[in-house]
């Protein structure tokens, strides 16, 4: 598990690009000082498991599904990548619950200051806005934000000075791709509201009326 508290910038410095998958090799200084095979790190928000590692940088493999969901596919030598590890069981809850398993990509389609903030618009797809709501929480390339507010085609965000100094968000440009993971208990709370089906056998009223019709 992630809060979205960005530790470090770490850089790509290979990309081994097969029919389905990728193994990256990130550099990085900060979260290599403890670092062990296995060891779980969130890179641009995506959970990945370190394979291997040297003084300088680690190893992680992408399987078919991380590459589908995630901007991965976009990445270029020497793009600069977020980096955050797991919390510790004695680690302060600075930002959200942050799984590092992201639902989807969106894309900037607009960047203005405001004052000393920076303010980013991303649209994304109608299945990922339906979870966002204002003033909630949202990871955008593993980064806890609040947003500011929500319509049906886009959202926005503000990007403080220190957000804007601390991570590579503020780097990219109006049409690049972010990879976004909603609020978990907005997940959680959406798959408990669905009904259940109801099973080969079942009454059909029965059914009904313990699900509020």
């Amino acid at each position: 598990m992630f809060t979205g508290i960005i530790e470090e910038i770490g850089q790509v410095k290979s990309i081994l690009r097969s029919s389905n998958s990728i193994r990256l090799t990130i550099t990085a200084k900060t979260i290599l000082e403890d670092l062990k095979i296995g060891d779980s790190i969130a890179t641009n928000g995506v959970c990945l498991t370190v394979t291997t590692f040297d003084a300088h940088s680690y190893t992680a493999d992408l399987m078919p599904e991380t590459v589908l969901k995630t901007n991965f596919k976009d990445l270029k030598i020497n793009d600069r990548v977020n980096l955050e590890r797991a919390l510790p069981a004695n680690g302060r809850f600075g930002g959200h619950i942050v799984s590092g398993h992201i639902d989807g990509i969106g894309h900037i389609i607009k960047k203005s200051k405001d004052d000393k903030a920076i303010r980013i618009r991303i649209a994304t797809k109608p299945e990922i806005l339906h979870l966002i709501v204002d003033k909630g929480s949202i990871a955008i390339d593993g980064i806890s934000l609040t947003v500011t507010d929500v319509n049906l085609e886009d959202f926005g965000v503000s990007i403080i000075e220190h957000t804007q100094e601390e991570t590579a968000l503020t780097r990219k440009q109006i049409g690049d791709t972010v990879n976004l993971e909603n609020d978990i208990i907005g997940k959680y709370v959406q798959r408990l509201m669905q009904p259940s089906s109801p099973k080969k056998g079942d009454d059909l009223l029965d059914y009904l009326r313990d699900n509020g019709f």
